[in-house]
């Protein structure tokens, strides 16, 4: 009678021992599975600021201004004066456009964002709220896209040519800016390339046709 009692207790004993055991190893597993990644992986680099030209960015707003409203036309875009275009190919992180629809008098800001950063606006298109607008205002005229030939890129190369090249080679980190709006007195889109982070604080300003890439004059 004791030796079976003695070979419960046993059995008792082993199995509360592989319990244990089976607990142990769970709770380590667990802990692997919840280790965090190692930095220094190739996902965990940071993103690059994605740079595109003014026609592309303003092809990318342009689908969202139609569905704000169908007859969407744009009447100006700027890019930002930021010198993360260091590399000065005529392209830019941001950039941001007013849309209007003369049909209800209505104007709304849209914007496309490649930069990245804990202050940097979000990646992609986004907007800014609605607001009036005046169809009579020649300095607000909305422009069609058809009339969009040149790119800011090729725009950049024509101010290069006319004064731009030697303030870049006296300071290479010199940041850029581009306006593209409609010239009512003389019926043309233009180009304004800035050399400058303001077009109050340029050094220089170039005024390009955007249909024809023809220099226009300096400002």
């Amino acid at each position: 009678m004791r030796k079976t009692l003695n070979s419960s207790a046993c059995a008792l004993r082993m199995r509360s021992l592989c319990s244990v055991i089976l607990l142990a190893l769970a709770a380590a597993l667990q802990g692997c599975e919840s280790t965090p990644e190692k930095s220094g992986t190739a996902g965990d680099q940071p993103a690059k600021p994605q740079l595109e030209t003014g026609r592309v960015a303003l092809q990318k707003m342009i689908v969202p201004a139609r569905v704000w409203v169908a007859d969407a036309q744009p009447v100006r875009m700027i890019s930002n004066p930021a010198p993360a275009d260091a590399e000065h190919s005529g392209s830019a992180g941001f950039w941001k456009a007013t849309f209007a629809s003369v049909a209800r008098g209505k104007a709304q800001t849209f914007s496309w964002s490649g930069l990245v950063g804990p202050n940097a606006p979000p990646r992609g298109v986004d907007h800014g709220s609605e607001d009036t607008f005046n169809p009579s205002n020649l300095s607000t005229q909305p422009f069609d896209l058809a009339f969009l030939k040149i790119d800011s890129d090729q725009a950049f190369a024509v101010a290069q040519k006319h004064g731009g090249k030697e303030l870049l080679e006296k300071n290479p980190s010199q940041p850029l800016m581009y306006i593209l709006d409609w010239d009512a007195q003389n019926n043309e889109l233009r180009w304004h390339v800035i050399y400058g982070s303001a077009p109050n604080k340029s050094q220089l300003t170039i005024i390009v046709d955007a249909s024809t890439g023809n220099f226009v004059h300096k400002e």
